[in-house]
């Protein structure tokens, strides 16, 4: 079953994690029980048997320790089961002058006999005296360098197993137990981690695209929950300007289209109620071609910003000589200009090398001059110049006309958008021009940067990277 739930993932991580932990702790644990209790019997009984070879060795074969389980008691700290005590010869023969009521007799071991014989003591696990195992050290007596008896001494492995059992019965008890209240605990403190998640879960489902206003609630603790609250609230923002835009610039076009639509439209219409004559058909053809030539730009210029946007708009770029370019959009527009009222000059035009696409870049000064002329009241004047210096040159459009508030320098290269004061002239175009120059400025690697005051003018200039020419700089 897979789960879903990322709270009842962690838990059960963390609960994973925790018995295995747990089990590893447990069984390092009792290892270390078993080894300490072990290492504890061999201890006492080695106590035992040293000073059982000793009192042995001063006492000769008859010796008897006169209590054996006080003995025993002495070293264990406590009264083991079944104790064992037993003194054999070099032969591995018992000595039966011991009192008969002593603990029952231990089988000596050939390997045990043999160790000792070298003065060697040996540990040795007995098993099949009983239902548990026993415990038996052997050590031999040494007198003059010499073995001359055999001390075994041993104890049954009885409360060591079952210390042993009673420890692994507390742990399957324990463990079990522990990982439960860990897991529940898990769970909980999960929910309430995760709880802002959800509650940013159910705020964002309640977030169309008809209420991108709204934003995820931040804690303000300025922790991980929160940078993503932060991130999904950056997020909607960006949504509701993209969607805000589209719709903006979905009725700003629509707006555009429709006037001259409207207007071929209404002209057809007029023709058609009666007979006319040739020329009055000739002019109607006229006056319909020309709005079909405004639609075709709007569509032109629309095409060329998805194209631009997308990242697919097609440059054939080759070595281009700005100021031969600039010199021939400029005499294109001087009769436009003649006809506003508006004069059109030259400043410093220095001779500069890019690489472009001729028509695109071209299409760009024209927008720029258009621009210009649309919106600079007669005797006015624009000034065209292009300076080269280093990697870079700079192509500026400076005109004398009705300037930019600092709000309006902001969103002037914004689609569709025209600024109040050009607005109310009469030609104005659909607000596309500049646009357009923005995007193609850009696609050449450049930028369009404009510096305006209100009344007295504004300057365009387009920033591009160029192969500047070591010439002298030319006033034209």
């Amino acid at each position: 079953m897979r789960l879903r739930s990322v709270g009842a993932r962690l838990t059960f991580w963390y609960a994973g994690i925790l018995c295995v932990t747990l089990l590893i702790l447990g069984g390092a644990a009792y290892s270390l029980l078993a080894y300490s209790l072990s290492h504890d019997v061999d201890a006492a009984l080695e106590g035992v048997a040293k000073v059982s070879a000793a009192q042995a060795r001063a006492e000769g074969p008859a010796f008897f320790p006169p209590d054996v389980a006080e003995l025993f008691r002495h070293y264990f700290g406590f009264s083991p089961l079944n104790p064992s005590w037993e003194l054999f010869d070099t032969q591995g023969r018992r000595n039966f002058s011991r009192p008969q009521s002593s603990a029952g007799r231990l089988p000596l071991s050939p390997k045990a006999l043999q160790d000792a014989l070298r003065g060697v003591p040996t540990f040795e696990t007995i098993g099949g005296t009983g239902p548990y195992p026993v415990r038996v050290l052997t050590m031999p007596v040494i007198k003059a360098g010499r073995v001359i008896n055999l001390v075994q001494v041993g104890i049954s492995l009885e409360s060591l197993y079952k210390t042993r059992r009673r420890f692994l019965l507390i742990l399957g008890a324990v463990l079990p137990l522990g990982l439960l209240l860990a897991s529940l605990g898990g769970w909980v403190l999960a929910r309430r981690a995760l709880k802002p998640v959800d509650e940013m879960t159910r705020a964002a489902r309640r977030i169309s695209g008809e209420s991108l206003g709204e934003r995820v609630q931040e804690s303000g603790t300025g922790d991980e929950l929160d940078r993503l609250a932060q991130t999904l609230n950056d997020m909607f923002g960006r949504l509701d300007d993209f969607l805000r835009q589209i719709r903006q610039f979905s009725a700003d076009a629509a707006h555009e289209l429709q006037t001259p639509l409207t207007i071929l439209k209404g002209e057809i219409e007029v023709a058609l109620r009666y007979p006319r004559s040739p020329q009055e058909y000739q002019e109607v053809l006229t006056s319909s071609l020309e709005e079909i030539d405004r639609i075709n730009s709007l569509v032109a210029g629309l095409l060329l910003l998805a194209r631009s946007d997308r990242g697919v708009l097609k440059l054939d770029l080759k070595p281009l000589e700005l100021q031969e370019l600039l010199e021939e959009v400029g005499e294109q527009m001087r009769l436009l200009a003649e006809n506003h009222g508006v004069s059109l000059d030259y400043g410093t035009v220095e001779p500069a090398i890019i690489q472009g696409d001729r028509e695109h870049f071209k299409r760009l000064l024209l927008n720029l001059i258009d621009n210009a002329i649309k919106y600079t009241l007669p005797e006015g004047r624009i000034t065209l110049s292009l300076g080269c210096e280093g990697r870079q040159a700079r192509l500026a459009v400076a005109d004398t006309g009705l300037g930019l508030t600092p709000e309006e320098q902001q969103q002037i290269f914004n689609r569709f958008y025209r600024a109040a004061a050009a607005r109310s002239q009469n030609g104005g175009g659909a607000g596309l021009g500049l646009s357009i120059a923005q995007s193609l400025a850009v696609a050449h690697g450049g930028n369009i940067e404009v510096e305006s005051t209100p009344g007295q003018g504004s300057t365009f200039t387009v920033t591009l990277p160029a192969d500047c020419q070591t010439t002298d700089s030319a006033s034209l």
